[in-house]
């Protein structure tokens, strides 16, 4: 299991990279969960382009803070974009307003091209907010902090139980690809190969079911009745007393740049 969501969700070799501790880990778990929602927030629900660009510069520097690693970051960012690009690229053509210029006999306005190039500000600095607050947590810290905060218990359960078991997973996928591999199997562009891929992805939901039903077992034997009891103790402390009051100064002076 990955010990922070950082190293989780791109690649299995990236689990074992290591984060370095820093300012933002001696946060509260809690306070940086709220920070994370309310800077999504009035990010989001801004217009300016002035507060966008602040906020953006904002989650770099907690990003930098927060000791990221630097290409694991831009590969996820550069991999969000992507999916971005192809709105950014249309909402000129479908948004009426100032003809800016013309393609293929099709005009592209001046406030769609504003307006998706908000969209890429607004989603980079939220992006990259969470990944510098939230994504440096472990994933059962994660999950006691949206408990403390009474977040359902069904959805902290859902959290916990799918990152602790995507590893598992994998796992069970590497065992099964290298059986594969031990059988000379090797991936073309033919019907054999996509069918083989298809009996793989079908095993591995088998496998994986059976493998559920096992641990609900296991867990039932155990006493579990649906409800997870919290060990730990969090408490505020100096660092918390000196973020918030900060956090909560800048985001008002974002929300007040949106009146002016």
């Amino acid at each position: 299991m990955p010990q922070f969501l950082e190293h989780s969700g791109t690649s299995w070799k990236g689990q074992r990279l290591k984060h370095t501790q820093s300012l933002i880990d001696s946060v509260d778990p809690r306070v940086r969960v709220v920070a994370a929602f309310f800077f999504a927030l009035v990010v989001v629900s801004s217009a300016q382009f002035s507060v966008l660009l602040i906020g953006l510069g904002t989650a770099l520097v907690m990003a930098r803070l927060a000791h990221l690693n630097f290409k694991r970051t831009l590969r996820r960012v550069i991999a969000m974009d992507m999916f971005m690009i192809f709105l950014v690229i249309m909402l000129p053509f479908t948004t009426p307003g100032e003809a800016l210029f013309e393609l293929g006999g099709f005009l592209a306005s001046k406030e769609g091209l504003l307006h998706a190039c908000q969209i890429a500000l607004k989603a980079n600095a939220v992006v990259l907010c969470l990944l510098a607050l939230v994504g440096t947590m472990s994933a059962t810290t994660l999950g006691y902090a949206m408990a403390r905060l009474r977040v359902p218990d069904k959805l902290v359960h859902l959290l916990l139980f799918t990152v602790r078991y995507l590893d598992v997973i994998g796992q069970e996928y590497k065992r099964m690809r290298r059986a594969m591999q031990a059988r000379a199997f090797v991936l073309r562009t033919d019907r054999h190969t996509w069918r083989s891929i298809g009996y793989l992805v079908g095993m591995l939901l088998v496998r994986s079911l059976e493998r559920s039903e096992r641990i609900a077992d296991a867990m039932k034997c155990r006493g579990y009745n649906g409800r997870f009891y919290l060990m730990d103790e969090m408490a505020l402390g100096h660092p918390d007393f000196v973020f918030i009051p900060l956090c909560a100064l800048f985001l008002g002076a974002l929300t007040g740049l949106n009146f002016i």
